[in-house]
C-alpha cells in the first residue's frame, strides 16, 4: 500500500495520508528487520517526528553496516539525509546525498542513485539552489530511465525538474 497521495507542487514533499501512516507506524513499532526499520524512519520523518525519526535513521545505518548488503547501506544513508534535510541540515544532507548517489553510479545500481538523485534534487530545492536541483533531477530522469522506470517514476523528476526551472526563473526575475 502506498501512503503517497501525490507530491506538493511547491515544496516537492510527499502528501500523505497522516492517518494511514500512523496506524501503519503502530503496526510495525516493535519490528526489529531493516526494512521495517527503514519504513519507520520514513512514517516518522513525513508524520513530522523527526528527533525520532533521526535516531532510528542512525540505527538503521548502523544495522544495515554490521547485517545489510552495500545496497542496503545505501538506501539507509539516503533516507538518513532526506531526514536531515526535513531538519533543514541542507549542507550535511547535501554533502551524504551527493556521496551516496556517486557510489551507486559506480556500482551502476541505476535504481539507488537515481533516488540519490531525487533526494539530493529535493535537498537543493528546498536549499533555494535550483540550478543543482534542475541537475540533480534531470540526472534522476536519465538514470530512471536506463533503469527501464515506470511513468509514474519519470513522470515525478519531470515534474521536479519543471519546477526547479520556474523557479529559478522566478528568482531570475526578482534578482
Amino acid at each position: 500500500m502506498s501512503f503517497i497521495q501525490g507530491y506538493d507542487q511547491e515544496s516537492l514533499r510527499e502528501l500523505v495520508d497522516l492517518d494511514a501512516c500512523a496506524v501503519r507506524l503502530a503496526e510495525i513499532e516493535a519490528q526489529r528487520s531493516l526494512p521495517a526499520l527503514l519504513e519507520r524512519v520514513w512514517l516518522l520523518k513525513v508524520l513530522g517526528r523527526l528527533d525520532e525519526a533521526l535516531t532510528l535513521a542512525d540505527e538503521t545505518v548502523r544495522q544495515a553496516r554490521m547485517a545489510g548488503t552495500r545496497k542496503d547501506v545505501l538506501r539507509a544513508r539516503v533516507l538518513h539525509a532526506t531526514v536531515l534535510q526535513f531538519r533543514r541540515a541542507h549542507a550535511a544532507a547535501e554533502q551524504e546525498l551527493a556521496t551516496c548517489a556517486a557510489e551507486a553510479e559506480g556500482h551502476r545500481w541505476l535504481a539507488i542513485a537515481a533516488f540519490a538523485h531525487q533526494h539530493h534534487g529535493k535537498n537543493a530545492y528546498e536549499a533555494g539552489d535550483y540550478d543543482t536541483a534542475r541537475e540533480s533531477f534531470k540526472r534522476s530522469l536519465f538514470l530512471r530511465r536506463e533503469a527501464g522506470a515506470e511513468d509514474h517514476e519519470l513522470e515525478t523528476a519531470l515534474l521536479a525538474i519543471e519546477a526547479a526551472e520556474r523557479r529559478r526563473s522566478s528568482q531570475l526575475l526578482a534578482g
